[in-house]
């Protein structure tokens, strides 16, 4: 593939512009999710080998597969440029290496600051966007202590708790949005977001321009849990974004904290389930810097950890003979799939296909549009 003329921004790599760029535009072609885009890469070498075959693999569908156009990632990448962010691939030496041990780790980041940040040991601090006086004050004050302690705060940028922690460390914070890197949200935080885009660390997986959605800030979440050492939920309800956070955090092995409320607030009854659910209670900064500084990967928070991604080496997908018997093996996978999710594992067993041979045929019915991974890692079929 040539390369085109806008260059991608890049942070010190050996990867090539022209790798980039396709990278880029494998990422934003339809139906390309992170870990269909791990298994691309792996089973073709590189982005642009893997560009080639995508409308092969995506035979199925019910039409012809076009991958994005060259021409929107030109643009796209003039409007990383004009915000003063790059772009940030998951194997370069400066990316976060907690957040590349996700199995959903996004595979690229637009950044702006001080990518050192990240590289520190990190603590994500987040809460309620309508959060109480006091509960604000203790998140300021703790990330204060957290930030004195040599730590990086991470959280969202969101109001309440998020702000507070922000402010309370700067410039020792991460800020993760839901939007593109050139989009303030909220509006009243875009001088808090400028300054930490400055003097802290912005990052944004979505491409510039996205506007934040519902569906963004799950994603938000599992790069704030999965850049720390551990989550600190300082006040939240329950089913609230900071106890996905939280979960998410869990999941990927890490410590979970929570500070205790009083059980007549509705706003302090989250944290009390994720006490009585196996996270860590925590009351000052020097119980989170002592916990997270021993922290050796053996969390002392017990949440289940979901089973349903299966380990899968993915260097197996580039010495699988796909063969002329991809078809009938696509059917009978697909013939073991419903709308209720189902593990990789369950797959392999009851198809008697090889771990590599079922991965394989899943992505080529995620990219027919015919799955859906679950954030588990678990899939089902569409709807």
């Amino acid at each position: 593939m040539e390369q085109q003329g806008s260059q991608p921004m890049l942070s010190k790599s050996e990867l090539t512009q022209a790798e980039a760029f396709a990278r880029i535009r494998l990422l934003r072609s339809p139906n390309i999710g992170p870990v269909s885009y791990r298994q691309l890469i792996a089973r073709f070498g590189s982005a642009g080998a893997a560009l080639d075959a995508l409308p092969d693999l995506a035979s199925r569908g019910r039409g012809p597969y076009r991958p994005a156009s060259a021409d929107s990632i030109e643009r796209e990448v003039l409007a990383v440029r004009a915000a003063g962010a790059r772009y940030l691939f998951h194997d370069q030496p400066d990316y976060p290496v907690l957040l590349g041990e996700l199995d959903s780790a996004p595979p690229i980041v637009t950044c702006r600051g001080r990518l050192a940040l990240a590289s520190q040991p990190c603590v994500a601090l987040v809460g309620a966007r309508n959060a109480s006086a006091a509960a604000v004050k203790l998140a300021r004050d703790f990330a204060s202590g957290l930030a004195e302690a040599g730590f990086t705060v991470v959280s969202g940028l969101a109001r309440g708790i998020d702000g507070a922690a922000h402010e309370g460390a700067f410039p020792a914070t991460i800020g993760v949005i839901a939007s593109g890197i050139d989009i303030t949200y909220p509006p009243q935080h875009a001088e808090l977001q400028e300054r930490i885009a400055s003097k802290g660390l912005l990052i944004a997986e979505q491409p510039p321009g996205t506007e934040p959605r519902g569906r963004h800030f799950p994603s938000r979440n599992r790069i704030i849990a999965g850049l720390a050492l551990g989550t600190l939920v300082v006040e939240a309800a329950p089913q609230s974004g900071s106890l996905i956070t939280a979960r998410l955090a869990g999941e990927a092995g890490r410590e979970v904290m929570a500070i205790p409320g009083s059980p007549l607030d509705a706003r302090a009854l989250g944290c009390n389930q994720l006490i009585r659910e196996g996270a860590v209670l925590v009351q000052t900064p020097e119980e989170v810097v002592e916990l997270l500084q021993s922290f050796t990967g053996a969390p002392r928070s017990r949440f289940r950890v979901s089973d349903g991604a299966a380990d899968f080496d993915y260097s197996e997908l580039a010495k699988l003979d796909w063969g002329e018997a991809r078809a009938d093996l696509s059917r009978d996978v697909g013939c073991l799939l419903t709308n209720a999710p189902v593990t990789i594992d369950e797959l392999v067993r009851q198809s008697g296909a090889s771990p590599a041979q079922v991965n394989m045929a899943l992505l080529e019915m995620e990219l027919a549009g015919e799955l859906v991974r679950e954030s588990d890692g678990t899939v089902r079929l569409a709807s």
